[in-house]
């Protein structure tokens, strides 16, 4: 496992970035790791730029103070490859690491007026209005409020979080804190800054133990994961899949880092909304998530070890074509590339750490998407759909908490988890704020509880397969 280094002069890049910083990420965790830094890596590499990034950590500090600047803010990131290869770098394109504590640094970069983007990678949750001002998105708000103070320089706030309509869900919160400011001045630059939508997709999961030992084994120094008090899994390095995408819509004011020169694409807003339901609701995250439900209860531990599983493998097939049969295609990617990277390439990648246990969080709010957009779009004819009620019915067989052998297993993490395992699964079909849609209204309610019954009376394994050679 070769490692590569950077080839530029980084302490000129760090002094030149912090005299005139250009862009700022919130949000240090494993997928600005392995993706945004590594791109600013590249065009630092090529000569693009003589610029990194500054990056600021607002939710868990020790991801800063424990992992980051004890290495000097050099991140070794390791690349799982679709062959089964894996590739090392080590990622030094940060040049500074910040936390909220650092209030008087963040003011003056955000005042600096060769700032061209500040991006966010802070899951969705983090823009969650609460009304505190010392919120997440309230103290974001505080510092463009000293850019505003400043001279009122354009900017572009970027949220590249893997939600539908980033950019609205961060335009909102900012816009909401910035009437608190009582400065009718402010809340019309706000209005004026640009938020541009974005489409991310790349696989990072939790740092693995089998990196940690080959780590070790070529003289690397304590790479151990720390849990942090805010119960962050991470560690001095980062493990992903080697596909990733960035689809972002071309609004900068002060222009951008040259990053399409390193695949990004930038596009019309139409066309990363497309892509954005692209994946979402036909090519990935639905394929992912009826893997996640039925691999806990058919006991796998690895997606990919679910991707050697053929009744599995035809149910997601079937999954993605009935999601291709209805989805607007973006004109700046292939639809059919896409989903064969997924079904050949990334999911099966045998040294990719991911498991369905990870992927099963939160699946309550993520149903409506990945499942309820598609059965919108079939309208009457929803209920023709064969793949789709599978799966659905797949999570309320793993809502029982038994696997197929009779064993007990523990639920992934979901805000609404108490509430749905006590709920009658009727009802619960019928709920519009899960599915997007009553099941029943469409016709699949019956067909989903049919489904269930079968695997609840007989067995997960049984009902796929007679389901997956009556469909063949």
């Amino acid at each position: 496992m070769s490692c590569l280094k950077w080839n530029y002069d980084r302490e000129k890049m760090i002094a030149e970035t912090k005299e005139a910083p250009e862009w700022m990420h919130f949000g240090y965790g494993n997928i600005f790791r392995a993706f945004h830094a590594r791109l600013a890596q590249s065009l630092l590499n090529d000569g693009h730029t003589n610029k990194g990034i500054i990056a600021v950590e607002g939710f868990d500090k020790e991801i800063v103070t424990k992992v980051s600047r004890p290495f000097d803010d050099v991140t070794v990131v390791v690349t799982f490859m679709g062959d089964g290869s894996v590739e090392k770098e080590e990622v030094a394109s940060v040049a500074e690491s910040l936390t909220f504590d650092d209030w008087d640094r963040l003011c003056e970069v955000f005042k600096a007026d060769s700032l061209k983007m500040i991006t966010f990678t802070i899951t969705e949750k983090g823009y969650i209005v609460t009304g505190d001002k010392e919120s997440y998105m309230g103290k974001v708000t505080a510092l463009l409020y000293e850019r505003y103070k400043a001279g009122k320089p354009p900017i572009a706030l970027v949220s590249m979080d893997n939600c539908s309509r980033n950019g609205d869900k961060l335009k909102a919160a900012v816009k909401s804190f910035a009437a608190a400011f009582d400065d009718e001045g402010f809340v019309s630059y706000v209005e004026q800054t640009s938020f541009p939508w974005s489409m991310i997709d790349k696989i990072t999961p939790r740092p693995s133990d089998e990196v940690l030992r080959m780590l070790k084994e070529e003289g690397f120094c304590n790479m151990e994961p720390i849990v942090t008090e805010k119960n962050t899994y991470i560690a001095p390095f980062v493990n992903g899949e080697e596909c990733e995408y960035l689809v972002i819509e071309d609004s900068f004011p002060q222009g951008h880092p040259s990053i399409e020169k390193c695949g990004v694409i930038f596009t019309s807003r139409a066309q990363v909304e497309k892509a954005e339901r692209l994946k979402v609701t036909a090519a990935l995250n639905p394929l992912h998530t009826a893997l996640a439900v039925l691999g806990c209860t058919l006991g796998y531990k690895k997606i990919s070890d679910e991707m050697k599983d053929g009744d599995l493998v035809s149910l997601i097939k079937g999954i993605a074509s009935e999601g291709l049969s209805v989805v607007e295609r973006p004109d700046v990617m292939d639809a059919d590339s896409f989903v064969n990277d997924v079904l050949t390439k990334r999911l099966p990648n045998p040294s990719l750490p991911d498991t369905p246990q990870r992927i099963a969080t939160d699946t309550s709010q993520k149903v409506a998407i990945r499942f309820g957009e598609t059965i919108k779009a079939y309208g009457d004819k929803a209920k023709e759909l064969r793949f789709i009620p599978i799966a659905i019915a797949g999570w309320l067989r793993y809502l029982d908490s038994m696997d197929d052998e009779g064993k007990s297993f523990e639920l992934s993490p979901d805000p609404m988890l108490y509430e749905i395992t006590k709920m009658d699964k009727a009802e619960l079909l019928k709920r519009k704020d899960i599915f997007g849609v009553d099941l029943f209204s469409v016709g699949l309610g019956d067909k989903i509880l049919g489904i269930y019954n079968e695997m609840k009376q007989g067995s997960v394994r049984k009902t796929l397969q007679r389901h997956m050679e009556e469909y063949r």
